[in-house]
């Protein structure tokens, strides 16, 4: 039977005081509905159509890219309207699913389980057991246990305001039963909305059983409604992939200080991560990496034994075997360092490969370069790679020196064991084995002295 997925993404998000439309809120640097469609995705549906209503036109143009169906709800008049947008077009052998836009942490492991409860004479629910399921439809159930109907808060009297038990909204259902009870649902409520959660009740009324299952807990089933709750979930989502990690061996100095934006995928083992690092995009550490605290690492590939000190920033590059980064280190897209690299601190890289054994470990900008094998250089050298219009490329070659508080004018090339002399400004080719220098000639002054302050008066 095939799949069918429906995502429920309409609804303002007036609590959240946001030009924004809630759906585009971010958990993890991801829009709410982007990681619902990633689970969606990860089911394999025949189709997945979202239903979009409150700026929709800011929603279709962020998540242009999703492989989904829009279908715009330009009433929204409940989530039983909403599904209804889409009833004609509902395959009758499919398995629905309905999910919402806003729940960003829902498992697949918990979608399947509620899946394997549906067939053509079962309707498959997900619920939660809340303390204080304020804001929840209850799910009232007959003394045998058997589910009867679900009741939403506003339409609750006391005692069914009791009931612990609360619905997710997350259901299952063949396809040709919810286009007939679709068919059938009123807005005779407290809301006068169509409420979609009435096709409980149709389904008792036509003999179909309702299975209900739950998720692992309740922040995985939580939508968001507000900032609180939109903070809370990102640091159980940040929990979560924190434990992950320490399962496959990470040292994690403090799990409730990390960030991670992407995907992190391990080359290996003993990989060691202290406070507050942030990681974004996709990310490759390899074996007995060292991070130290307060790093920025986006998009990156740190091969094995490297270290990374505290304060860095790591973007689009690649950091080879051995090396270490930092601290106050930035190193800028396209920078590709060999093994056994040493950049120092205040130290700043861009669109420049540097190769195995080279150092440039202090206060330094090396730009549209390619740096040989064996190469130091000193503090406050800058490669002059930008005329203001066009960016120029600067050649070190293997085994050069280039001494302290130099500016190398690109296009240039410094050739195979050169010397560049402190303080040089170099606009011309350096020599292979020689010393290049640029100074002006030292001149001592000896009748001059210093000024005095004039005394006043």
């Amino acid at each position: 039977m095939s799949l069918e997925i429906i995502i429920l993404a309409a609804g303002q998000g007036t609590r959240m005081r946001s030009s924004i439309p809630k759906v585009l809120h971010k958990v993890a640097d991801k829009a709410l509905l982007e990681h619902v469609c990633v689970l969606a995705s990860a089911l394999n549906p025949t189709k997945t159509s979202v239903i979009y209503g409150h700026g929709g036109e800011k929603v279709l143009e962020a998540l242009k890219n999703l492989d989904v169906v829009w279908v715009e709800q330009r009433e929204r008049l409940g989530t039983g309207h909403a599904v209804m947008q889409l009833a004609e077009d509902i395959d009758d052998t499919a398995t629905v699913l309905i999910l919402y836009g806003d729940v960003p942490l829902l498992g697949k492991t918990t979608v399947n389980k509620l899946l394997e409860l549906v067939s053509d004479h079962s309707l498959a629910l997900l619920t939660v057991f809340l303390d204080d399921p304020f804001g929840y439809g209850r799910i009232e159930r007959d003394p045998d246990g058997r589910v009867l109907r679900i009741v939403e808060e506003k339409d609750a009297d006391p005692e069914q305001r009791k009931i612990k038990e609360g619905n997710t909204g997350i259901l299952s259902v063949h396809g040709k039963r919810l286009k007939g009870w679709l068919n059938r649902i009123s807005n005779q409520n407290a809301q006068g909305e169509y409420y979609l959660t009435d096709i409980i009740e149709l389904a008792v009324q036509d003999g179909v059983k309702i299975n209900t299952t739950q998720a692992s807990c309740e922040d995985e089933v939580l939508g968001v409604n507000n900032r609180q709750q939109l903070a809370h979930l990102e640091r159980v989502y940040q929990r979560n992939m924190a434990k992950r990690l320490m399962d496959e061996g990470v040292t994690i100095r403090d799990p409730s200080r990390i960030d991670i934006r992407g995907d992190i995928i391990l080359l290996g083992s003993d990989i060691e991560i202290d406070v507050n690092v942030i990681f974004e995009g996709k990310v490759e550490i390899g074996e007995r990496v060292q991070i130290g605290a307060n790093s920025i690492i986006r998009n990156a590939s740190l091969h094995d034994d490297c270290v990374i000190l505290p304060n860095t920033v790591i973007e689009d590059a690649v950091v080879g075997k051995g090396s270490r980064v930092g601290p106050f280190a930035r190193l800028r897209p396209g920078t590709k360092l060999g093994e056994s690299v040493h950049i120092g601190n205040f130290v700043e890289i861009k669109k420049a490969s540097v190769s195995h054994r080279s150092k440039v470990n202090h206060l330094s900008y090396i730009g549209d370069a390619k740096i040989g094998v064996g190469v130091n250089i000193g503090a406050g050298t800058i490669t002059c790679n930008y005329d203001g219009v066009n960016k120029f490329e600067t050649i070190i070659e293997d085994g050069a020196f280039i001494g302290s508080d130099t500016q190398l004018i690109a296009p240039l090339r410094v050739g195979v064991n050169a010397t560049v002399g402190a303080g040089s400004t170099i606009t011309k080719n350096a020599p292979d084995h020689m010393l290049t220098l640029s100074r002006t000639k030292q001149v001592t002054v000896e009748s001059w002295s210093r000024p005095v302050k004039k005394k006043e008066g």
